[in-house]
């Protein structure tokens, strides 16, 4: 049982630290999308990721075009707060592709204008945000994802 967490154009080394971490703690894969708001080696990512950052399985990728072109076909599902329909009806499956933008702007027009009908959101229930910390979104949408596997506690 495995899900692949991707984070396009990460902005914030501690929100992507903590990201990382939520990775291993579920044995998740984590897919790292460039250009970063910051160095892989930036002390901050590392004090996120505490000491577990060499254990976790990350993969690296140039762009977002090298990434959609080295993981076509595989099913992925994309989270934005223009999504329309809600994290609780994605249908889970193992080795699906949860796709997040970054931090400032979510992901971009092109990216959710293709991918409409795979495009969550997480409901609020506050008109005060727009949106939660990516940290915290990622968190609540890998938990359902291993509620709904077969092999989830």
């Amino acid at each position: 049982m495995a899900l692949n967490i991707v984070l396009i154009e990460p902005e914030i080394p501690n929100n992507t630290g903590n990201i990382g971490r939520l990775c291993l703690g579920t044995g998740s894969k984590l897919h790292l999308v460039k250009p970063f708001g910051f160095e892989i080696s930036d002390k901050r990512l590392k004090r996120a990721g505490l000491d577990y950052w060499e254990h976790l399985e990350v993969v690296y990728y140039e762009s977002a075009k090298e990434f959609f072109e080295m993981n076509a076909g595989k099913k992925m599902a994309f989270f934005s707060s223009h999504g329309t329909k809600s994290h609780w009806n994605l249908n889970y499956e193992d080795d699906l592709f949860l796709v997040f933008g970054k931090e400032s702007v979510g992901l971009s027009k092109e990216i959710t204008e293709s991918n409409k009908d795979e495009l969550y959101k997480i409901p609020l229930f506050s008109e005060h945000i727009r949106s939660l910390n990516i940290a915290n979104a990622v968190a609540v949408v890998v938990y359902e994802g291993l509620r709904q596997l077969p092999n989830g506690n």
